[in-house]
């Protein structure tokens, strides 16, 4: 009840100062923006303009400005929200699809669904609170250059060009298309060359030659900004040669804002900041590292401790501003300029202007997790399936003719892997085994999880015990691989557990697929039935094993709430699958440099000079190709 009181009590304040001030400049929507935007900010005190640079921007009663938490997520889908809604293939697997479309789409849908509830929120009078408002901090435009990395998840895969087609579409899926209104505002991250090791991104310094900086880590920036007017860029925790990203004046000022013209808004990644004194240790103190992120066009920090979003602004690095101003380290008129952006985006979004005239504060709940938008998140993970083998075309399985199928393996029935990272909750899951078991409905379909990631049965089967039963059906599914627990932002691994060794705070030590399962796969082989592979993880291993033996092999980035059905389909061939691998597959480890090697020297498919387990773009469909008398003019 006190929320409550306090909710309607802010509203009914806001209300009344908005009335009050109904003839300031800033509330006249005929004026030109930027002309709104001034008069609001010429109308801030030192102490509020100081404040409005914090994430948790709190509310400025007397001019009706309403608080707001600038921290929202829409990698794959609205996240970390408690509604229920449409959860998309990750990004990685959105990128399996090579079909650019797709990532419109999905941002559509997810700035759709966003939209909605931000919209309910204003209705019932309640303060924007992280993960509700309309900064969407997505998409991920890194470079997945190392398979180890456990974010690489979040990216379009190893290309730039690639890279830069998808985050363009999710822009403009995310911004949508009124001249004067955004949907939702996006935001490219993380600027940049920032691709791992995950475990030290707070003092890592990556070395970056010129060449690969333009031509791989800096091209889908440069695409994002000058040709899909992101709203957002965010810096990243690394330093770059030498320089933390969000205070450094060849990336931020010299590139970002001279070269490309960005008008946009920066925002530092959570902590990124205050890293620049206990991490990178470039910096003496609080001040000296407020000053320089904010001379380098760092407009607004996202602060307090990592992990812990607070809701206190005073807890963030920039609260040292205002001593800076009064001590001459920078001006008021530079802390303007940064003001100027962070509400020109405010602006844009509709939160100074009534709802009748912005064209998407009218979209409502019911939008959230429609028979539409389920449609559609169905047929992307469709489109992303990628079919790596098919011996003597043993796929498609006739629903018809199949009379038993073993749906078998640590992700056969886990609804929690499919939803990746950075996700928000489906109000169902479909996972291999509920959609094989619906597909193949005349058929007897069992399952049994069969082995842990790194260990043996839990329900203390023995390998040999688990053969026998697998003999008696007709063909078997093994679905293994790994999950965003192990792989992603600071993983979850526990430290003496099984998997321990072969991670490393969210990256994979080692691309090796996991021994226990490759154990498993070995026993089910000996039963002499067809044994379907099917690998659901972020990113690549080197399953070569399974990749030989396997009657076909199948690679499912982690699928999102339709993985099973769109899985049966295409099982079935009731879809014709096409997806293409956004990454190389490599065989070996020592295919690769170190991690923290950032030079381009033998990776990806432009610069690899080996032999890989599956090379970029590879993929096959159950059409038959025939190419010939192919001429050039």
């Amino acid at each position: 009840m006190k929320t409550f009181i306090t909710s309607a009590f802010i509203s009914c304040l806001l209300g009344t100062a908005s009335a009050q001030t109904s003839n300031y400049p800033f509330r006249n929507i005929q004026l030109p923006l930027e002309q709104r935007v001034a008069d609001l900010v010429n109308r801030l005190t030192l102490e509020e303009k100081v404040a409005q640079m914090m994430y948790t921007a709190p509310a400025i009663s007397r001019l009706g400005v309403p608080a707001y938490n600038w921290w929202n997520e829409a990698l794959h889908g609205v996240a970390r929200t408690e509604q229920k809604v449409t959860v998309f293939p990750q990004a990685i697997g959105v990128a399996a699809t090579f079909d650019p479309i797709t990532a419109f789409e999905m941002g559509t849908v997810a700035s759709t669904e966003g939209r909605a509830i931000y919209n309910q929120c204003r209705k019932e009078g309640k303060e924007i609170l992280i993960y509700h408002g309309l900064t969407y901090w997505t998409p991920n435009i890194n470079i997945f250059r190392d398979p180890r990395w456990g974010r690489g998840q979040e990216t379009y895969g190893e290309d730039p060009y690639l890279t830069g087609l998808f985050g363009l579409n999710m822009v403009k899926g995310l911004q949508g298309t009124d001249s004067k209104y955004l949907r939702a505002a996006a935001c490219a991250k993380h600027f940049a060359a920032h691709s791992g090791p995950e475990f030290g991104r707070l003092s890592f310094d990556t070395k970056v030659n010129l060449h690969d900086l333009f031509d791989t880590y800096l091209a889908a920036f440069r695409q994002l900004v000058t040709e899909g007017n992101v709203a957002g860029v965010m810096c990243a925790y690394n330093s770059l040669n030498g320089q933390p990203c969000c205070g450094n004046n060849q990336l931020m000022m010299e590139t970002l804002r001279l070269d490309w013209g960005f008008k946009g808004y920066v925002t530092s990644d959570c902590g990124a900041i205050e890293a620049f004194i206990t991490g990178h240790k470039t910096h003496p103190d609080s001040l000296s590292a407020a000053v320089s992120a904010v001379l380098n066009n760092t407009d607004l920090e996202c602060g307090g401790s990592y992990g812990v979003p607070s809701a206190d602004y005073k807890q963030g690095i920039y609260r040292k501003l205002l001593d800076a101003v009064h001590e001459g380290k920078v001006s008021e008129k530079r802390l303007d300029e940064s003001l100027m952006r962070l509400f020109t985006v405010r602006f844009r979004l509709g939160q100074f202007d009534p709802d009748s005239v912005v064209p998407y504060a009218q979209i409502p709940c019911s939008v959230i997790d429609c028979a539409e938008h389920r449609e559609k998140a169905l047929r992307i993970a469709r489109k992303s399936i990628v079919i790596l083998y098919n011996e003597k075309n043993i796929l498609p399985l006739n629903p018809k003719k199949i009379r038993s199928v073993l749906v078998i393996g640590p992700n056969a029935n886990n609804e929690k892997v499919l939803w990746a990272n950075y996700n928000g909750l489906p109000s169902s899951t479909d996972t291999p085994y509920k959609g094989i078991a619906e597909k193949f409905g005349n058929a007897k379909v069992d399952y049994l999880e069969g082995c842990d990631y790194y260990s043996a049965d839990k329900n203390k089967l023995s390998f040999n015990e688990i053969a026998k039963k697998a003999s008696k059906y007709d063909v078997i599914v093994f679905v293994g691989g790994i999950n965003a627990d192990m792989e992603g932002e600071n993983g979850s691994v526990e430290e003496n557990g099984a998997a321990a060794p072969f991670f490393k705070g969210g990256d994979k030590t080692t691309l090796a697929f996991p021994e226990k399962q490759t154990e498993l796969f070995e026993q089910l082989k000996k039963t002499v039935r067809p044994v379907v592979f099917v690998c659901i993880s972020g990113s690549a291993l080197s399953f070569c094993k399974e990749a030989k033996e396997a009657n076909a092999v199948i690679q499912f980035f982690y699928g999102g709430q339709a993985t099973g059905r769109a899985l049966a389909d295409v099982l079935s061939g009731d879809y014709n699958p096409a997806g293409r691998l956004p990454l190389t597959f490599y065989a070996s480890d020592s295919d690769l440099p170190s991690i923290d090697n950032y030079s381009m020297e033998n990776r990806t498919y432009r610069y690899f000079e080996g032999k890989p387990l599956y090379p970029f773009g590879y993929g096959l469909s159950y059409t038959q190709f025939d190419v010939s008398d192919i001429a050039y003019s």
